[in-house]
């Protein structure tokens, strides 16, 4: 069987700590995971018109993270917390991007950032500033990324729990100040933190739509690396 070509979205900046010139961005450990695992990383700059073309040739797409936040005005939100910072051409391209590879069925793996794109694009909408409605709220940004922050709870038959391979506490590595807030019908809460943040959200009647907050990429538990391997496999 052939490789399946994964299609990862970047970051963009303008702030010229690489480039005097606005530029690309991505950690590496999206690639190596991606690879890792048997897909073929293809990395996609958001070019909205090429978007048909992007998906004539990936079998799957991971939506990153980073360090920004989801216009409120797409879930209803009239106000924009202090706290919030916007990359509203990042987000137009992820969710055209998204909405076309639902549209074609192909699997779907939203990273932190790429999560709360899933939980809006699907009916959802978003906290945005976790201190400011939750009393008592865990550290939700940790560094360095490569520690786990807190623990979650994992939803018995879930998509989540298959991975664990038994209903297990999972430290995490998780770094944002925004969360999910409602979910829509046709989704689950398939983790959750002490806390009640929501930490994974998974599609009921999709052939393989995953969000999770934490970053598995850096494949430090045996859950994260089998989100890649079973993502990887949908898409073949």
């Amino acid at each position: 069987m052939e490789k399946p070509v994964i299609g990862i979205t970047l970051d963009h900046e303008d702030d010229q700590k690489y480039s005097l010139m606005p530029y690309y961005a991505l950690r590496d450990n999206y690639i190596t995971a991606t690879e890792k695992y048997g897909g073929i990383p293809i990395l996609l700059p958001y070019v909205n018109s090429e978007i048909d073309n992007y998906l004539q040739f990936i079998d799957g797409l991971i939506i990153t993270g980073g360090n920004f936040d989801i216009a409120p005005n797409l879930y209803g939100d009239d106000k924009i917390h202090s706290k919030t910072s916007l990359k509203e051409n990042r987000t137009s391209f992820e969710w055209n991007i998204t909405k076309a590879a639902m549209r074609l069925n192909k699997p779907i793996l939203g990273i932190c950032g790429g999560m709360q794109l899933l939980n809006v694009i699907m009916g959802g909408d978003l906290i945005q500033h976790i201190a400011d409605e939750i009393d008592d709220a865990l550290e939700h940004e940790v560094k360095p990324h490569d520690q786990a922050a807190h623990n979650i709870n994992i939803k018995e038959n879930s998509l989540l729990f298959k991975l664990a391979e038994e209903k297990k506490i999972y430290g995490v590595n998780s770094s944002h100040h925004q969360a999910v807030k409602n979910i829509p019908d046709n989704m689950i809460a398939s983790a959750i933190s002490s806390d009640s943040v929501i930490e994974a959200i998974e599609h009921l009647n999709y052939k393989f739509m995953l969000g999770v907050q934490w970053h598995p990429e850096y494949l430090l538990t045996a859950l994260d690396k089998n989100i890649f391997k079973e993502f990887i496999n949908a898409a073949k």
